[in-house]
């Protein structure tokens, strides 16, 4: 199945987009028009081709370009592996918090680290040019199904390269999903970005919203007007999005439009995840459709809770980005989450370090990513032993690892958040836990564990089931729902986790907050979760670095967003406004 899906996004894209490529510099355009391949060529085979164009929508959120972890790199500028979509999200939404700490000294990364980020920051405008680019094809795409006849092109028709007109608008309609999942994100770190959309001419510069409201609320709407066309019995293809995750997109943006627009949104949100939540209840973890092992989540046979996967009773995984080791390469992606916090070093004994990194399924171990003391502290660790199964897998005392971080610059201060794997799981959506016999850590994975490529299976999670369950609870939290129902559906996700279910009292946004980061982190939500929470800037909640101090300092209000990249407002002008302290 992977090989397949992989096949489409890669091998159809190449052929497609040819000549797509954009450089850093000149992102604030759209891109160039695609009539570099000729009307005969599109005439044979018109499915194909679309096919291929929709392949890159999908493409860009797990491979950096076209060849290779980082050759031709769809932006060109900065390392074609850091600029890769997740990894960059990772970037701006976990390393400035209290989850990550990265002890390589990367240019611009360390920046993030502390919290000491500027306009000319390279991570940040590699962020912001990932995302306009990905936005940039998915228009091109909407773009030129309109257009058509340009190509001697007519939808219908018999015979298998012919599309029809069903077809044509469902590759549409997932196209502006895709382009929304991007603004989610442009919104959510940039504000009052640009406003770049498919109505516009080829090589036409965008300007920029009069508010990050305007953005918000032409997103939005189209994203409804998405999900309310949607075929009521589309089944989704592994790899590509249904239903749920369209829904579920507008679930984030309601849930944080407080905190992005100033506008409260709990109600819709609250009414979307409902229905989300409807439509999965009755297989999985205590019939919520939940998967019934929180760790085979994140193993190298998790596509089957992605959508088409082979259990549809807990398909949790609501939209994925597919992984294969021959196929999709990337030095980002899960490869990144697997490889950081994880090293070779099973030379060290149990007292300095120790890390068998190939207990976890490939060959790549950088050893550069640990846990700050903040957020190991919500586990409960207790001799560096949790109930929680969400840190079953991580490095504490047991294997040489302090959880303070007097050395932020040094392995194992800190310890070592494990939580993607290229393990291999059991087809009932269970992955084997057990203790390594000559250590007594804990392992997983069906055994024997191989390690056959630097590249895995692993799917990564942009959108689960289990955090439409959260987002709900906090929404009746906010009094938007129901809060008995919010109460158990935060509870399905904690006795997942093998902790103690809370009772009404224990029932607070702390703890909301608190839980979110247990169950999420690594999938680039906690800075997000934070701003909503009011504990990102401010000193409501120091973390180790915050501000660039060891114990944590106080951020200014105006770092809730990042800046607009330098070298953007330099190719603006006057006609762009530069968000408000930088």
């Amino acid at each position: 199945m992977k090989s397949i899906i992989s096949k489409f996004f890669i091998g159809a894209a190449l052929v497609a987009m040819t000549g797509l490529s954009a450089c850093t510099g000149d992102l604030d355009q759209l891109p160039k028009d695609p009539n570099v391949l000729t009307p005969d060529q599109f005439q044979k085979d018109p499915k194909g081709y679309l096919g291929g164009i929709l392949g890159k929508c999908y493409s860009s959120l797990a491979i950096s370009g076209q060849y290779g972890p980082n050759g031709a790199a769809d932006i060109n500028g900065m390392d074609g592996g850091t600029s890769q979509y997740t990894r960059v999200m990772f970037y701006l939404e976990d390393l400035p918090t209290d989850i990550g700490l990265w002890i390589y000294q990367d240019a611009g990364v360390y920046d993030m680290v502390q919290d000491v980020w500027a306009a000319n920051n390279v991570i940040i405008y590699g962020a912001y040019s990932r995302y306009y680019t990905h936005i940039a094809v998915c228009n091109d795409f909407i773009r030129l199904t309109r257009n058509l006849g340009t190509y001697g092109i007519s939808v219908g028709g018999s015979g298998d390269t012919a599309i029809s007109q069903d077809e044509l608008d469902q590759m549409v309609r997932e196209a502006r999903a895709l382009r929304g999942l991007s603004y989610y994100y442009v919104i959510n770190w940039f504000g009052r970005a640009v406003i770049a959309w498919d109505d516009m001419n080829y090589g036409d510069t965008p300007a920029q919203a009069a508010s990050a409201k305007e953005l918000f609320d032409k997103v939005t709407a189209d994203l409804e007007d998405v999900l309310a066309t949607w075929p009521q019995n589309h089944t989704p293809q592994y790899g590509r999005i249904g239903r749920d995750a369209v829904e579920a997109l507008l679930c984030k943006y309601y849930l944080n439009a407080e905190s992005f627009i100033g506008e409260k949104m709990y109600d819709k949100c609250w009414s979307h995840a409902e229905n989300i939540i409807a439509r999965h209840q009755g297989g999985g973890f205590q019939g919520s459709g939940l998967a019934m092992d929180y760790l085979a989540l994140f193993c190298g046979s998790n596509d089957m809770f992605m959508p088409g996967g082979s259990l549809p009773a807990q398909n949790e995984i609501l939209w994925g980005v597919p992984y294969d080791h021959e196929m999709t390469t990337p030095w980002g992606g899960t490869m990144f989450l697997i490889a950081a916090p994880t090293g070779n070093f099973s030379d060290k004994p149990l007292t300095d370090g120790f890390c068998n990194g190939s207990w976890y399924g490939t060959n790549a171990h950088w050893g550069c990513l640990l846990a700050r003391e903040q957020f190991s502290n919500i586990f409960g660790f207790v001799g560096g032993e949790t109930a929680d199964v969400r840190a079953s897998l991580w490095l504490t005392e047991k294997a040489g690892y302090t959880m303070a971080n007097t050395d932020p610059k040094s392995w194992a201060n800190g310890y070592a958040a494990i939580k993607f794997t290229n393990v291999k799981g059991n087809a009932d959506g269970t992955v084997p836990h057990w203790k390594d016999p000559d250590t007594g850590l804990n392992r997983i994975g069906v055994q024997p564990v191989e390690s056959s490529s630097d590249w895995p299976d692993t799917d990564f999670p942009i959108i689960r089931l289990a955090d439409v369950y959260m987002m709900a609870s906090e929404c009746a939290l906010r009094g938007a729902g129901d809060s008995g129902k919010g109460l158990q559906y935060a509870n399905y996700v904690r006795q997942r986790a093998g902790v103690t279910p809370w009772n009404a009292t224990d029932y607070t946004l702390d703890n909301i907050g608190n839980e979110r980061a247990r169950e999420f982190y690594h999938e680039g939500m906690r800075r997000t979760d934070l701003n909503r929470m009011n504990k990102f800037t401010g000193s409501a909640y120091n973390w180790t670095l915050k501000g660039g101090i060891q114990d944590g300092t106080a951020l200014p209000s105006y770092m809730r967003l990042y800046p607009l990249p330098t070298n953007v407002i330099a190719g603006y002008g006057s006609s762009m406004v530069q968000n408000e302290g930088y």
